[in-house]
């Protein structure tokens, strides 16, 4: 259900979602409570997808160094590859005459 919120443009707050500036512009963190488990789904929202960088169970206070230090390197990794992605259709459109 959090998910579908995100993907309808909507922004869950507390208790259920918290904003991670720290992490990067759009990025947040779905808290979700499940058998006695706390889980975190860490999350950035594209205009054309919702990137989930990473699922945890949480175990204390704050995000640890090597999740968030993970998250930022999917986040640049994925970011190298849209826009290589871009660039090649831009430059597909130039070789076949539509650009």
């Amino acid at each position: 259900m959090l998910l579908r919120l995100l993907q309808n443009g909507e922004q869950p707050g507390m208790p259920q979602a918290e904003l991670l500036p720290d992490l990067g512009r759009r990025c947040g963190a779905l808290r979700i409570r499940d058998a006695g488990h706390n889980w975190r789904i860490m999350y950035r929202v594209d205009a054309d997808a919702i990137v989930i960088l990473e699922i945890y169970a949480k175990k204390t206070r704050r995000i640890p160094d090597e999740i968030m230090d993970r998250c930022r390197e999917r986040l640049k990794r994925y970011d190298i590859v849209i826009q290589a992605a871009k660039n090649q259709s831009r430059n597909q459109g130039r070789t076949d005459g539509r650009g």
